[in-house]
């Protein structure tokens, strides 16, 4: 083939290639635009006046910045704007405590399932997994007579073992698939080099598992940050609500404060989002390390 004849064969393939490469890119923007667009209206809601979000037809962008509502949540002392301090607090102590214990007993648990042997290993893991496939509903009134009993209703406590509950399988899964990824040769020479089992954890798999702790982190931070249900059953007082339940309170038989709300809204989600956008290449990495054995 002379090198003419290549290079109208290539300018050819090229032609039949753009028309999938734009679909793809408008796939990929019109996912883009779903997954923005709603923030943004958010962002946008919060900075307006009611009387724009009322007004037909509809102004997209206000004229006049609202910062009233930004104001009264930063520096606020009384009312159910002021109290959003405090939930931001409770979500904080409740999302951050779940996320340290779920990666300690997570990476300990599926340590356990990644290397040792034991009769019913297989069903107990299955067992653990099946605990994903109940929604918090079906447990919701076990876990407030148990609460109830010991004592713990309306306090941090109580929501941190309610989100460890169902944030502690995640975890096993995503750990275990990290750690069946990390070659057996560097344990077994840890341990001929006297290491003990525990030291060999917390020395050698442990911090060769750092992208897979993050991402696993991350995800039961998130998890529990927007936990709304359990958080709504078992607190009822403003010492242990979240700033979930707090933003619920925001509607009531007057109406619905749709600008307060929404600025409620965009601080409630500044943790996650940055946290997110901080950790993003953990996150992916994590992932796709424990996809694939070593």
């Amino acid at each position: 083939m002379s090198r003419a004849e290549a290079k109208r064969g290539a300018a050819a393939a090229r032609k039949r290639i753009a028309p999938g490469r734009a679909a793809l890119y408008a796939a990929v923007a019109l996912v883009c635009v779903a997954i923005i667009a709603p923030y943004a209206w958010l962002v946008v809601s919060s900075l307006s006046f009611r009387v724009d979000l009322t007004t037909v037809p509809l102004k997209w962008f206000p004229k006049k910045l609202n910062l009233e509502n930004y104001k009264e949540i930063a520096l606020g002392s009384n009312g159910i704007k002021a109290s959003l301090k405090t939930g931001l607090l409770n979500s904080i102590a409740i999302a951050g405590s779940s996320t340290l214990f779920c990666l300690l007993a997570g990476s300990l648990a599926a340590y356990v399932f990644s290397r040792l042997r034991f009769r019913g290993k297989g069903a107990v893991f299955s067992f653990i997994l099946l605990t994903q496939f109940m929604p918090m509903i079906v447990l919701i009134i076990p876990i407030y007579i148990i609460m109830s009993r010991l004592g713990l209703l309306n306090t941090i406590p109580a929501l941190v073992i309610a989100d460890c509950a169902f944030i502690l399988p995640l975890v096993i899964w995503l750990m275990r698939g990290y750690f069946e990824a990390i070659p057996r040769d560097l344990e077994e020479m840890a341990r001929i080099d006297g290491c003990s089992r525990f030291g060999t954890i917390f020395r050698i798999i442990l911090p060769l598992s750092t992208p897979g702790l993050a991402a696993s982190g991350i995800f039961a931070f998130i998890i529990a940050w927007n936990e709304f249900f359990s958080a709504l059953v078992l607190s009822s007082t403003l010492r242990s609500k979240t700033i979930s339940v707090i933003i619920s309170e925001f509607s009531s038989k007057v109406g619905v404060d749709y600008v307060a709300m929404a600025a409620a809204g965009v601080v409630a989600s500044l943790p996650p989002v940055i946290l997110a956008l901080v950790f993003q290449k953990y996150i992916v990495q994590g992932l796709t390390a424990g996809a694939v054995k070593g």
